[in-house]
């Protein structure tokens, strides 16, 4: 068929007519809905106009040949025509499979061999074609992701954006219900070798839809997390840079102010169930009814910041028990290898210094999360930790979380040396010694063995300085070495530590759980229990014994005198009669008793010899009544000794019983080791208060709660610092805090101004009363300033001048 006759006929489509149907005149788009109602009467057209869309894509590669030998303009509405009919043919596709089974194939050779030379608008119309088969499931993805792929390394925004999104979405779809690990294998080859061709264009875009679909976690695995990160080192920095972004800000760090934490501790309020905080009632009650209104309301601000504290520690350690933090790094197969490749890259690089940053940013939160060992990296850290190094809170940030407690203190020293060194001195400005000491608390708070005792003495005495930040940093460095190793701090920088005998952990040092976590708790609460326990038996014993006693009708001080007086007779006792009943007092009575013997000898000796006669003679008159009592005295001493060995030795077999009674059920728990859901519950107070009894004890200074597997914000390590307002400054502050204050009036023109009524005193000067009460009235008070003046006394308060 001839050119002119196949435009001829092409112009002619506009107004086909149904064969066996009325002669009126159809459009394509009219047409086309006809044919999707009754496929089978319109079988003649769609055969005629798939012949006319073969026709004019052979003139349409005929007449792009001739422009491109002679540099003639091909014609624009071949282009359109085809355009249309390449559109036609897509909608109806699903109606005709059978008769349009080799269409999506021409139009995926079509745009593979002339893609970057079509018209914009018939690549447009042609891409959208295939887009529409693929939806229809007409064509496989896989056969058509290659083309998208290419498809967006052409110089066309909007073409660009339309295959992405096509293979974003049809990617997704393909996962929605359940995941076919077999078609997704063979996309991820496919987007994996792009990645690793050293065609910048279509590299990047590889990565970049690699990067889309595990950010909306399509493609979630490990092997898809080991793509993007080996991609940090393709030979090509654009896409090195792409990776590194990617990387870096996926593990977005959520700033934890101060309004989160009152949000979040207004919503547990709200909701009790979501934390757990006990408080002593000792505490509470001396913040509400203990001492005078400002020191109660010291209390109970103390009080609020404990309990804000304690939030923000169970908030923070169920996120790190929780698996909601991600990072792609955490899917590396040899992290080690990863980071020592990534190190040498970085230290034969040229690039400019942003991108040196990001490297290091990596190759620390690859340290930090598989726990390596990486000595070469802290010296190459160390070259550029200097006050005037610009983004140096970014660098030490990165420095800070290349540490834990596996890699040797020897390694990290010189690098915490020259931070110390660099920062902290008395010729800095307070802006650097802030974040001096704010990168510190955090090496310590995951490497605390870098720390020495003089160090610490020296860098805690920053708590006096005016600058507030740096006092804050100060005491937070303090705080963390009262919980870590308090003695380490002079005694009066200690406080109050919860354990006094606390030390971090040596190198290489790990404790073993050999039990349940918090039983050592339960074990001193349950020893606490008996121990009060046993001192109510003693007391109920004792409170038995002496009613027994009473009821024979014998004194407990007679008891001990007359106990004594058996011993010294009978010459000595049991061991336990000893302990019990006590020789020591018998021993002092006796003494006394020879001492008073003593002193009447002597007063004897000094009476005069008149006297002599008549003592003599009272003596032996004496003597006879002496040996009668004594003997009676005995018989009585005897019968109290014989109930109370009875009584003692009945009470010490009461105490072994209930000694039996009470440590049989413990030491069926201790051999049994289950726990119980009360023991349980009894573990999470005695935690809960504990975490109160710290809290209480930090005074509300600052604390470290970073978590070391957790990327550190730098904006916690500046140092916030007020500096000093000038005149117009501070007049500012002052006008602004004028303007919602009402104008100042005097209390009397406010009682003017007020809108109520009279007070109960301006009633009472208004009220009439009878002349004899106002006379009783006047009386009372003359009375009154009489009583006064009498219970005054007269003063002298001197002559007067003119007198």
């Amino acid at each position: 068929m001839s050119a002119g006759n196949l435009l001829a006929s092409g112009m002619m489509l506009e107004s086909l007519s149904a064969s066996g149907k009325s002669s009126e005149r159809l459009s394509l788009p009219l047409l086309q809905s006809k044919m999707k109602i009754d496929p089978e009467g319109y079988t003649t057209e769609l055969g005629l106009i798939y012949n006319q869309f073969i026709s004019a894509l052979d003139l349409f590669k005929q007449q792009a040949a001739i422009s491109f030998s002679s540099g003639a303009c091909a014609d624009a509405s071949i282009s359109k025509e085809l355009g249309d009919r390449t559109l036609f043919l897509a909608h109806v596709a699903p109606f005709y499979a059978k008769q349009l089974s080799q269409f999506p194939r021409q139009l995926v050779e079509f745009l593979k061999s002339s893609a970057r030379s079509l018209p914009f608008g018939l690549r447009a119309h042609v891409t959208q074609a295939l887009i529409l088969l693929v939806n229809r499931q007409m064509v496989e993805i896989s056969e058509t992701l290659a083309l998208f792929m290419e498809l967006q390394t052409v110089g066309d925004r909007n073409l660009r954006k339309l295959a992405f999104t096509h293979v974003i979405q049809s990617i997704k779809r393909m996962n929605k219900k359940h995941k076919n690990e077999t078609k997704n294998r063979a996309l991820q080859n496919i987007l994996f070798t792009m990645l690793q061709q050293e065609d910048e264009a279509l590299a990047k875009r590889a990565l970049n839809t690699l990067c889309e679909l595990h950010r909306r976690k399509v493609w979630f695995d490990d092997r898809t997390a080991n793509a993007i990160c080996m991609a940090c080192f393709h030979s090509s920095s654009r896409i090195m840079i792409a990776a590194l972004s990617f990387v870096l800000d996926y593990e977005k760090i959520q700033e934890d102010d101060d309004s989160d934490c009152d949000d979040l501790s207004s919503d547990d309020e709200a909701n009790p169930q979501n934390a757990h905080i006990v408080i002593s009632k000792e505490a509470v009650y001396k913040a509400n009814h203990s001492g005078t209104s400002a020191s109660k309301k010291k209390k109970k601000a103390k009080l609020q910041r404990a309990i804000r504290s304690m939030k923000r520690q169970q908030r923070l350690s169920s996120e790190k028990n929780s698996s909601t933090y991600y990072s792609p790094l955490n899917h590396l197969k040899d992290a080690q290898g990863f980071a020592e490749k990534l190190l040498s890259r970085l230290q034969t690089c040229n690039e400019r210094f942003e991108i040196k940053m990001m490297l290091m940013k990596v190759i620390a939160r690859t340290i930090g999360l598989h726990h390596l060992i990486l000595l070469n990296f802290y010296p190459f850290l160390q070259r550029y930790c200097q006050p005037h190094q610009r983004e140096i809170t970014n660098l030490l940030a990165t420095a800070v979380q290349a540490c834990h407690d596996l890699v040797p203190p020897d390694a990290v020293e010189p690098l915490f040396r020259q931070i110390v060194n660099q920062f902290i001195h008395d010729g800095s400005r307070p802006e650097a010694i802030a974040v001096g000491l704010n990168v510190i608390r955090e090496i310590c708070v995951r490497m605390p063995l870098l720390m020495t005792e003089d160090l610490l003495q020296d860098l805690v005495l920053y708590k006096k300085e005016h600058q507030k930040a740096v006092s804050a940093a100060a005491r937070s460095l303090m705080v963390l070495f009262r919980e870590v190793c308090p003695s380490l701090l002079v005694k009066k920088d200690r406080g109050r530590p919860v354990n006094p005998k606390a030390r971090p952990k040596a190198y290489g040092e790990n404790h073993v759980a050999c039990a349940v976590p918090g039983t050592e708790l339960l074990e001193g609460d349950y020893n606490s229990d008996s121990d009060d326990k046993t001192d109510d038996d003693r007391d109920d014993e004792s409170q038995f014994h002496g009613s027994e006693d009473d009821d024979d009708g014998v004194p407990a001080a007679s008891d001990e005198e007359e106990a004594n007086g058996t011993e010294d007779e009978d010459g000595g006792s049991d061991d336990e009669d000893d302990l019990l009943i006590g020789s020591d007092d018998g021993e002092s009575e006796n003494s006394v008793d020879e001492n008073d013997s003593d002193l009447s000898s002597d007063e004897g000796d000094d009476e005069g010899d008149e006297n002599n006669g008549d003592s003599e003679k009272m003596d032996d008159a004496n003597d006879g009544a002496e040996v009668s009592n004594s003997k009676s005295n005995k018989r009585k001493r005897s019968d109290v000794d014989e109930k109370l060995l009875a009584s003692v030795d009945s009470s010490l077999r009461a105490l072994k019983r209930l000694a039996e009674e009470k440590f049989k059920p413990q030491q069926d728990e201790g051999e049994d080791g289950i726990l119980s859901n009360e023991d349980f519950r009894r573990i999470k107070q005695l935690k809960a208060k504990e975490a109160a009894k710290r809290a209480l004890g930090q005074h509300g200074f600052k604390q470290s709660t970073s978590d070391p597997t957790k990327p550190l914000d730098p904006s916690k390590l500046e140092a916030h610092i007020r500096h000093k307002l000038n005149k117009e400054q501070r007049l500012a502050l002052v006008k602004a805090g004028r303007e919602d204050r009402v104008k100042y009036q005097s209390r009397t023109a406010i009682k003017q101004n007020k809108t109520g009524g009279m007070s109960n005193r301006q009633k009472e000067h208004k009220k009439k009363m009878p002349l004899a009460a106002k006379r009783h009235k006047i009386a009372k008070s003359q009375v009154e300033k009489r009583k006064k003046v009498d219970r005054l006394g007269k003063q002298f308060r001197g002559r007067k001048a003119w007198k």
